[in-house]
């Protein structure tokens, strides 16, 4: 494992990454059901980051208040438009044939089963932020610089890499693109402020989570697609 990582330094960037979209794609061909599917994301995706990730995490915070005033106004960002103008979401700009629709495809069973609620805010707050902050930020913006890419101190900036990332990490997100942009363009600027990976994932974190608690008690479950 050791020589392997020397040999292919991305894997512990990527390769959590890989995983989590893997076990999302199959999800609909998986026997366990949407509940345990998910349980066995969170699973074997924390797995694998304690395996070949956590050297790569410092796991320390130059700037921890500030980082969840970041991930508040992330979270703020994410959820003003469709509080400010009725109807925005169904613009076709963000529902249409390329982007989906702003609907939970989570069976309203599981919206009150506590043991996958619980799982769900883990992998919402915690293990979605370390996998893509290790992927967009860790790994991607660096590689946009050069690509060897550990040659390339975290945070160095290159608009290149601001927008691009940013750009790609917006597609993620479907009829939420827009704020999907605004919000990988926020987290690329803190990578770049504070140089420190463990901030980011702190500061999505805190996005997640506060968007998390929104869905379950506001009954928001369109912002779960």
């Amino acid at each position: 494992m050791k020589k392997l990582l020397e040999d292919y330094p991305a894997i512990p960037y990527i390769a959590p990454f890989a995983l989590f979209l893997l076990v999302l794609g199959l999800k609909g061909v998986l026997p366990f059901g949407p509940k345990w599917t998910y349980v066995i994301q969170v699973v074997l995706v924390s797995t694998l980051i304690l395996i070949v990730s956590r050297r790569e995490i410092a796991w320390t915070s130059q700037r921890p208040a500030s980082a969840v005033l970041v991930g508040l106004l992330v979270f703020v960002v994410w959820i003003g438009p469709d509080l400010l103008w009725a109807g925005y979401r169904q613009h076709w700009l963000f529902e249409n044939s390329l982007m989906g629709k702003a609907e939970s495809s989570l069976p309203v069973d599981l919206r009150t089963d506590m043991m996958f609620l619980i799982f769900r805010m883990i992998g919402t707050a915690i293990v979605v932020p370390i996998v893509e902050e290790l992927f967009w930020r860790g790994w991607l913006m660096r590689y946009l610089v050069n690509s060897e890419f550990t040659k390339v101190p975290l945070g160095t900036y290159s608009a290149l890499a601001m927008w691009a990332s940013a750009a790609l990490f917006a597609t993620e997100h479907g009829p939420y693109w827009e704020v999907g942009l605004l919000a990988g363009l926020i987290y690329n600027w803190w990578m770049v402020r504070t140089r420190n990976l463990t901030d980011c994932m702190i500061a999505h974190g805190v996005t997640n989570a506060a968007l998390g608690a929104y869905v379950i008690y506001g009954g928001r479950w369109e912002y779960w697609l």
